[in-house]
């Protein structure tokens, strides 16, 4: 890796997965094949994104789709459909949303900081339920008839966080949201895999849904998908494209954009510095075709060996290893290594010990304040698995003494 240390910044061993903060999931050689391959040709991008939506909503069985900046990067484009449709003065003005709706309804439970990407559209988000369960002032949750009650002339949509625990149930809000004739977009990120979300969140009637195309896809770290309603990918296209062509000469694929809907084209719209390159939109739709036919099996179970590598290195230490597996059989395993309750309480100064160590290791710290450190085998080959068992060894060893 001396292309980074050139550059005075260490590779690391990086035990998390596929977070971004660390640079995403690994891309395979035939998706990093594709990228090069592409960077060798000049195409149109309308054309390019026309015959990726395609593959996507063959993929995922929706209308339409777009290869977009990540998740976050469709959360706002898709906003910015539902807020401006086809209308090229609404598309001129955002984020500036004055004199038409734009209100957004979510679930107070369902609110993150990455919610933002919706927010930089200009609209805004109206909350409703309570987040009682957390709060440690009761036990319901956000219930359907609150997105309901909310509703007013001022409502654009509705925003839905997709979970396998997410409540009230999708369909249910879907089902309010289309009877007030209200779009839904929902964020379903990181609900891959199971590879059936591809298809069966939006089979459940949502207008749009996002999905990350930088983690379990595999695809280019920046990359991320949008599908579903043609008419909604078409304005998210308008305002994300280079836009900087005479209206006379376009001629953009009209499965994607019908421009004879259209008295013109817009200038440069909201997401344009949201843009992706021919090269990723290549990659992502050769990871799509991958992970959607289960490329990554016989990868996965190289994890499980890797993991027992570092559970038997520990064995004699004083850590209760947990082997994490999953009935879906599609999502890696995960090894949950907890202190003995006399270490636990140093557990966040070993996180730090291991981030500043030779080579720098970084493990999954959701549950650091427990004692609790998990080890995610995406990123590691079976040389790292080994190393980082042997510095978990010598950073107990320290603790202890």
């Amino acid at each position: 890796m001396n292309i980074y240390r050139d550059l005075d910044v260490d590779p690391i061993i990086n035990a998390c997965g596929a977070v971004t903060r660390l640079g995403g999931a690994p891309m395979p050689g035939t998706v990093l094949d594709a990228f090069c391959e592409a960077a060798h040709g000049w195409v149109p991008l309308d054309q390019l994104q026309a015959a990726a939506s395609r593959k996507i909503a063959a993929a995922t069985g929706t209308e339409a789709g777009l290869v977009t900046s990540g998740s976050a990067g469709a959360s706002t484009l898709g906003t910015a459909a539902i807020l401006a449709g086809h209308d090229l003065g609404r598309m001129e003005r955002l984020p500036q949303c004055a004199g038409f709706p734009h209100e957004i309804i979510i679930a107070r439970e369902q609110r993150s900081g990455y919610d933002h990407a919706i927010r930089a559209t200009g609209a805004k988000l109206v909350e409703v339920g309570f987040n009682e369960i957390v709060s440690n002032a009761g036990a319901r949750r956000t219930e359907t008839w609150e997105y309901e009650a909310a509703v007013t002339g001022e409502t654009a949509g509705i925003a839905y966080v997709y979970s396998e625990t997410s409540q009230p149930s999708l369909e249910s809000v879907i089902a309010m949201a289309h009877r007030r004739k209200l779009p839904v977009l929902v964020d379903a990120a990181g609900e891959l895999p199971p590879k059936k979300n591809l298809a069966a969140i939006a089979g459940l009637g949502a207008d749009l849904v996002t999905f990350s195309g930088g983690k379990a896809i595999r695809g280019p770290q920046s990359t991320g998908i949008l599908c579903g309603r043609r008419e909604l990918i078409s304005s998210a296209a308008l305002q994300m494209l280079d836009m900087d062509d005479h209206f006379e000469l376009w001629d953009p694929p009209p499965d994607l954009i019908d421009r004879s809907q259209l008295v013109g084209h817009p200038r440069h719209g909201i997401g344009r510095s949201l843009k992706v390159s021919k090269e990723e939109i290549i990659a992502l739709l050769t990871a799509l075709a991958k992970f959607s036919s289960d490329g990554y099996a016989e990868e996965r179970e190289q994890a499980y060996s890797m993991l027992q590598t570092i559970q038997n290195i520990l064995s004699e230490a004083p850590v209760e290893c947990r082997l994490i597996d999953f009935p879906d059989q599609e999502r890696w395993p995960l090894l949950e290594v907890t202190l003995s309750p006399a270490l636990a309480p140093h557990a966040l100064d070993m996180c730090r010990s291991l981030r500043d160590g030779k080579p720098p290791i970084y493990v999954d710290h959701t549950r650091v304040q427990e004692g609790i450190m998990g080890i995610n085998p995406l990123c590691l080959d079976a040389t790292q698995a080994e190393t980082l068992g042997s510095r978990f060894l010598e950073e107990l060893h320290t603790l202890k003494s």
